[in-house]
């Protein structure tokens, strides 16, 4: 079954690309700094990037960065494949985050006016569950009808992962440490059910788990639900990520909103998380006084 085959493929890292100069990679990008991180990085290499940037997500920087720069609604799938096939990809990579509850907006037909091509695709894909893994591992395989393939961004930039240690000034504390352990279960068992990435824990009891709202919003009601602060928030891979879509991703934005709900750690998966501006997040946790640790295994922290 080649979608299988070329999955399990994606989960391991190449950790390398040898670049071509004037090769066209494409690039299908969301929101974020990561597809711009992801351009810089390809063009350093001597790519040149066809982007096409999710309408109402992706930055406007990216015209600047990229050989080509198309934009295309969520739902425009017939479109963006055109797209790419008139600038003469083959391969691409998804960066960025896309807003997933779009879906399930009222008229959404109409909100989103999907094209021939993602009405007969959404008919004709396995329809057992909706869940993230499921959808985009269906959306690939719809590409992959017209010769594209995907491939991780993070083949083109291995530095953007994190590296297992403490990051920050301050260790957490032995109260700290075990949260986060109890957190790396609870979390690893979330991504086992492709459910989220993030739990928040204080004194080994689940404040929030991420769903389909991100982690901005889970790490908002984490600090609703817990006024005194001093929690800590478990960011993990999935049990079976696939490092082609989806890697969890923290920059400055995560550490401005944890300290805005009063949280204490944030615990990272060590080489399986994006850290953007890593030197920028580390500095302003070291501000605000919060623990930045990134490790294999919760019981390591």
């Amino acid at each position: 079954m080649p979608l299988l085959e070329s999955s399990r493929r994606s989960g391991r890292l190449r950790r390398s690309v040898a670049p071509v100069d004037g090769r066209t990679i494409g690039l299908l990008a969301g929101s974020g700094r990561f597809p711009i991180l992801f351009a810089e990085a390809a063009r350093r290499q001597g790519f040149r990037v066809a982007c096409v940037g999710i309408r109402y997500e992706a930055a406007d920087d990216l015209r600047d960065l990229c050989a080509s720069f198309d934009v295309a609604g969520v739902a425009r799938m017939g479109r963006i494949i055109r797209t790419f096939r008139r600038r003469g990809v083959t391969e691409i990579v998804m960066a960025g985050k896309v807003t997933k509850n779009v879906i399930y907006t009222p008229l959404r037909w109409l909100s989103l006016c999907p094209d021939l091509r993602t009405i007969q695709w959404w008919y004709r894909r396995d329809r057992a569950d909706n869940r993230d893994d499921s959808l985009l591992l269906s959306i690939i395989a719809e590409f992959e009808r017209d010769g594209m393939t995907f491939t991780s961004a993070l083949d083109y930039a291995p530095e953007l992962l994190v590296k297992e240690g403490l990051l920050t000034r301050r260790p957490p504390t032995e109260s700290e440490r075990e949260d986060v352990a109890f957190g790396w279960t609870m979390a690893k068992e979330m991504g086992r059910l492709d459910v989220g990435q993030s739990v928040a824990v204080k004194e080994k009891a689940t404040l929030a788990i991420e769903a389909i709202e991100g982690t901005d919003l889970c790490i908002e009601r984490a600090g609703g639900l817990c006024r005194a602060g001093g929690w800590t928030l478990v960011k993990v891979a999935k049990p079976q990520q696939d490092m082609r879509f989806d890697v969890p991703t923290i920059g400055v934005t995560t550490i401005e909103n944890l300290r805005k709900a009063g949280a204490r750690v944030l615990a990272i998966e060590a080489d399986k998380t994006i850290v953007v501006d890593q030197a920028e997040v580390v500095a302003l946790a070291d501000r605000y006084g919060m623990t930045l640790i990134a490790v294999r295994d919760g019981r390591a922290a």
